[in-house]
């Protein structure tokens, strides 16, 4: 697919000068300027980070004069004051955010943050722990998703540029876990990778010719694709303009714009029944007060005897309920409003709000580490393109950041990709 198949992003207006460190106040004001942290909650924060730090297979530098950890991949903190100011003030937050103002580095990002994921239920006391509230902030209400929270919400990361997803997507622009044969993964397996994933789904959910089938969360248009190859009748709907637009030519250049109607709208907006419901990846994007809404949208447009087919990331159900009200590095700059599920968390949601019921649910999170790991090269490799299309140095530490941090809750075993079965538990009658 050329260049020119993308919408080219606009180009910004022209910022202040970048401080000393080369980072723009006016697009990373919170970057730039250290955040306000008394001594005593920096200090505390520096007791409780250094004591976490001592006791893992980690080699942290502080700059540049004292090392702790037991041994392993290495931190280079640089400017250890800022950095323990940061995260006295905003936790996570200031971690991520020490990252993106160069305060800390790493020759392997995805090793020092697979540690750090696989001890993150121990990092802090116990006891402590459950002042969490006291220090953690609060997500904005902005983000909750409500319609107009939903669509800003999504316009904020899917709608950065179609260019930019393609410099490390594969030809299929599938942004989502594939499934491979075996490991490690290589580059030129993805886009089949990709294919046998989205064809796990369709069979999961029983999709062929002369199928009524409903994909909730558009992507660029290659489900839908598939679904059309085989028969099937797709409407399907998204809340990125950027994503509509490319996925309509894809589809009509497939020849497929009888079959596949893309609307923009919300799932709570769509109507009619289908045979099957498809999902990759959505629900992380609905807010977890909204869950209800969601599979409840689910049960009402399923027909009977349907199936849906769910692709979703989940996580440890204690810190799912830990961190539910907590706002995070992640929700601040990647992905507003996302909370992750538990699968615990599904099925209690659909036992209480619904007649649907999971049948089946088949985890490969190794396989999304792999995935994670193939787009993070390309794009530290398409470094140049990525400044060609208007986003700055920043900007790609912090994606490269959310690609290490995601690599590495997979390879740790924190985070879990499954794709999950569900059917209406018909009522017996008398």
């Amino acid at each position: 697919m050329s260049a020119s198949t993308f919408r080219t992003p606009s180009v910004p207006a022209p910022a202040p000068a970048p401080d000393a460190a080369g980072i723009d106040p006016a697009r990373w004001p919170d970057v730039v300027a250290l955040p306000r942290a008394s001594r005593l909650r920096t200090a505390v924060a520096e007791r409780l980070v250094r004591g976490a730090l001592a006791r893992l297979p980690l080699r942290v530098r502080l700059g540049g004069r004292e090392d702790i950890g037991l041994g392993g991949p290495l931190m280079d903190v640089r400017d250890p004051d800022a950095f323990f100011r940061r995260i006295g003030a905003s936790g996570l937050i200031g971690f991520g955010e020490s990252y993106m103002a160069r305060e800390w580095d790493a020759p392997d990002p995805v090793g020092v943050l697979t540690v750090l994921a696989g001890h993150v239920a121990t990092l802090i006391p116990q006891p402590l722990q459950r002042l969490r509230g006291v220090w953690a902030r609060r997500r904005p209400e902005a983000q909750t998703g409500t319609r107009d929270g939903a669509r800003a919400n999504i316009s904020h990361h899917y709608d950065l540029s179609n260019e930019l997803f393609a410099l490390f997507l594969d030809e299929t622009l599938s942004y989502s876990s594939a499934l491979f044969r075996g490991f490690p993964a290589e580059p030129a397996l993805l886009p089949a990778a990709q294919h046998r994933k989205i064809d796990r789904l369709l069979d999961l959910a029983g999709v062929g010719p002369g199928t009524r089938l409903l994909e909730i969360g558009t992507g660029w248009g290659e489900l839908a694709l598939r679904a059309a190859d085989r028969g099937a009748y797709v409407v399907s709907v998204t809340l990125s303009r950027e994503q509509r637009e490319l996925a309509l030519g894809r589809i009509a250049a497939a020849g497929h714009a009888d079959r596949v109607d893309v609307r923009l709208c919300d799932y709570r907006e769509i109507d009619g029944t289908y045979d099957a419901i498809v999902s990759v990846e959505m629900i992380e994007a609905v807010g977890a007060e909204f869950w209800p809404a969601y599979f409840s949208a689910l049960d009402r447009l399923l027909a009977p005897g349907g199936r849906i087919a769910l692709q979703a990331i989940t996580m440890p159900d204690d810190r799912m309920r830990a961190g539910r009200s907590t706002f995070t590095w992640i929700q601040k700059y990647i992905f507003p409003g996302g909370q992750l599920p538990s699968t615990e968390a599904i099925d209690r949601v659909t036992a209480d709000h619904t007649g649907l019921r999971v049948e089946r649910s088949d985890g490969f999170g190794t396989h999304y580490a792999e995935t994670l790991r193939l787009w993070r090269e390309r794009f530290t490799a398409e470094a140049g393109q990525v400044d060609a299309l208007g986003f700055d140095e920043t900007f790609r530490r912090m994606w490269t950041l959310y690609l290490a941090y995601s690599e590495a809750g997979f390879r740790s075993g924190y985070l879990d990709v499954r794709q999950l079965l569900l059917t209406r538990q018909e009522q017996e009658t008398a």
